[in-house]
């Protein structure tokens, strides 16, 4: 049998430590797992464990992100409406709740992965800058569910998303539904059984028709647009003409700048960045990968958000910051295979997608 090599040795023992770690989180709960305890499961020592994660919490957050962080091959949804649209984003939800008859510690079943992240929220709260970093995410996964909406809007007027972008935003009842839909993850978790998933999902509904003068406003001061000329690595997320936003994570709100200032027609994609990405790169993916899976479940493909996130650093070298942190804010502009300007700061989306779009004809 051939000898793995270094990094195969090292995929395949994180592997094993993350799958330990589940087993250990489920039956122990974060508070009772101990290092000593997964590496004992693993197999290995507790230095490798250390060698492949900085801690107990970093390790805890990958094992929630991990299992959603594959596309589950569900086919889009065929919701007609924005209500109909909603109501099978709630259905796709509640069917992650526990059960009452659920096994009480198996992570491998939708309630068992409820269950194993009912440690979670607390953990967040008990710390200042997940409490910060969690808020900035909670805005982001708003805005997706509301630019789908948005289109859903747009398709039953008979618009096409393709060519123009929906009159109303659709921020806040997308933000008021995911209130609604974790506060139920929440009890859940701690009462199996008490929420009745068809409630939630007639709320839910019920918001999708809710007028709640939603407005956007692009920021007062933005910074100026810089030319550049710099190559754009082949090959890399983003090709041809486009705007690429570097958000740390507590700007990661900051790309709604970019999706209402850009012409239509032209990508967005936001690189989120992080100076912990052992904690919080996981933390983010996360966040995003339970709503974009019940987004995609429940919206018809033409009302995706036409809007590109990449939780991995090294997004941001192809764009050219080589130093980035929680407060990151730069954007460019990539046309034909290379960056032709950039902008840093706050206000930078805004900045860099507004100047793709044709200065007003002045007599």
């Amino acid at each position: 049998m051939a000898r793995l090599s270094r990094a195969e040795l090292q995929r395949l023992n994180r592997s094993k430590v993350v799958e330990a770690a589940r087993r250990e989180f489920a039956e122990r709960g974060f508070a009772g797992a101990t290092i000593d305890g997964i590496a004992e499961r693993a197999g290995l020592t507790r230095g490798a464990v250390y060698s492949n994660f900085p801690g107990k919490r970093a390790l805890y957050f990958t094992v929630l992100a991990e299992p959603v962080g594959h596309p589950s091959g569900e086919p889009a949804g065929r919701a007609g409406t924005a209500r109909e649209a909603l109501g099978a984003f709630a259905r796709a939800w509640v069917t992650r709740l526990p059960l009452v008859t659920g096994g009480p510690h198996d992570p491998d079943d939708s309630g068992g992965a409820a269950r194993l992240a009912v440690d979670l929220m607390p953990e967040i709260l008990a710390d200042e800058r997940l409490r910060a970093v969690t808020a900035a995410l909670r805005r982001l996964d708003a805005l997706l569910l509301g630019l789908a909406l948005e289109r859903m809007d747009l398709l039953e007027r008979g618009g096409s998303p393709e060519r123009e972008r929906a009159a109303g935003r659709r921020v806040r009842v997308a933000e008021a539904a995911l209130v609604t839909l974790r506060g139920a993850s929440e009890l859940a978790a701690a009462a199996p059984g008490f929420v009745e998933p068809f409630d939630l999902v007639a709320v839910c509904e019920e918001l999708a028709g809710l007028d709640l003068g939603d407005r956007w406003a692009p920021p007062p001061v933005f910074p100026r647009v810089l030319p550049a000329d710099a190559p754009w690595p082949p090959g890399s997320f983003s090709e041809g003409d486009g705007v690429v936003a570097v958000l740390g994570l507590l700007e990661a709100g900051a790309v709604e700048e970019a999706v209402r200032a850009a012409p239509p027609g032209v990508p967005v994609t936001a690189v989120l960045v992080t100076d912990d990405p052992a904690e919080l790169a996981p933390l983010a993916r996360l966040a995003l990968a339970g709503v974009s899976g019940c987004l995609r479940q429940a919206f018809p493909e033409r009302a995706w958000p036409e809007l590109r996130i990449i939780c991995d650093g090294t997004g941001a070298a192809a764009a050219g910051v080589p130093v980035v942190t929680d407060r990151t804010a730069t954007a460019v502009r990539v046309r034909d295979g290379r960056i032709v300007a950039r902008a840093h700061g706050p206000g930078a989306c805004h900045a860099i997608a507004s100047s793709l779009r044709p200065a007003p004809f002045a007599l």
